[in-house]
């Protein structure tokens, strides 16, 4: 008998397929299991704007999420911090693989890095969170606002142009008008810049001390519908998927999400959120600015009780302490429950 396929679905963009790609690879390395690749064109990818403007956290991963539930595709690779907090219903992330290098990435011009960039220099990010941050340490540089791919934004910084028409292997071809060689640099993840390649891009990673990431990132979200995986009838690609999932990276992105949801925060929130196993203990780092930088709220919180639920448990003890400081306020997530 032959072997059953199954279809999993990915945005289109270089990063998307490259990410997608090593997940198969996992799987199938762990399982055996037969798994196609099919490409889903997402709203967030046709949409033209600030991101944070075009519905925020969720928006390429709602089109994927509906292949899923329609049975068009039986598994989603997601980049974990572009998935709501909140559960999709009929769907569950089943497992988060070894997470990338979680740190923001600055990649300038001539080397420089954020400490010798020139006052007035212009950063491009799309990002309110790195925006906050960033002017938190260097209030004298300029904020541009930027989108796209990798690809796409890379060509902001003189220099590197050529990035932004289908060189070094990136999808696509730059779009006629494009903006190029108009930022000294920009601040994109580390983890999607290792995954493709473009290390040597980077002239400075950006410690977790200076500026937090964004909850998840670095990690990949593996979703499949919730029945898969459900008693008796847990398919093979339930079990499959299951098999790759790293438990200390699961435990450091619930941290976060549960964090995030219960901020009520989405990815235009300038919330910065860490979490790590270290010394037996699960740490989360947070980060609460206000968009322009001028203030900063930190706060740290740790549980020695390493499971799902303590971790869940960690984040929102985390959140519900910065918001009785007046974190709601600072970042202007508006009225909690």
């Amino acid at each position: 008998m032959a072997a059953q396929h199954y279809r999993v679905g990915t945005r289109g963009s270089a990063l998307a397929t490259t990410q997608t790609a090593w997940a198969v690879e996992q799987i199938r390395s762990a399982t055996g299991l037969v798994l196609d690749t099919v490409t889903v064109k997402t709203e967030g990818d046709v949409l033209t704007g600030p991101l944070s403007q075009l519905g925020g956290t969720g928006v390429f991963a709602a089109t994927l999420r509906c292949r899923l539930l329609e049975g068009e595709v039986d598994l989603a690779v997601h980049s974990l911090k572009d998935l709501p907090s909140a559960p999709c219903p009929g769907l569950t992330v089943a497992a988060t693989p070894l997470r990338e290098d979680p740190r923001d990435a600055l990649c300038a011009r001539d080397g420089l890095t954020l400490d010798t960039l020139p006052a007035g220099a212009r950063v491009g990010t799309g990002s309110p969170r790195r925006a906050a941050q960033i002017l938190a340490l260097r209030p004298d540089l300029t904020i541009v606002d930027i989108r796209g791919n990798v690809g796409t934004r890379l060509a902001r910084v003189a220099g590197n142009e050529a990035y932004g028409v289908g060189a070094h292997g990136l999808h696509g071809e730059k779009k006629l008008g494009a903006i190029t060689g108009d930022c000294d640099a920009v601040v994109l993840a580390a983890a999607g810049l290792r995954r493709l390649g473009l290390e040597k891009t980077i002239t400075e990673y950006l410690d977790t001390d200076r500026v937090l990431p964004a909850p998840g990132q670095g990690a990949l979200a593996l979703e499949i519908r919730s029945k898969e995986l459900e008693g008796a009838e847990k398919t093979a690609l339930g079990t499959a998927v299951l098999a790759v999932n790293h438990t200390e990276t699961q435990l450091a992105v619930t941290a976060e999400r549960a964090l995030l949801r219960r901020l009520e925060a989405g990815c235009a929130a300038p919330i910065g959120a860490y979490a790590q196993v270290k010394s037996g203990q699960l740490e989360l780092s947070v980060a609460v600015a206000n968009p322009a930088g001028t203030q900063v709220m930190r706060h740290r919180a740790a549980t020695a009780t390493l499971s799902l639920e303590t971790a869940y448990e960690l984040g929102v003890r985390a959140a519900e302490e910065l918001l009785a400081g007046g974190a709601a306020e600072l970042a202007g997530l508006g009225e909690q429950k």
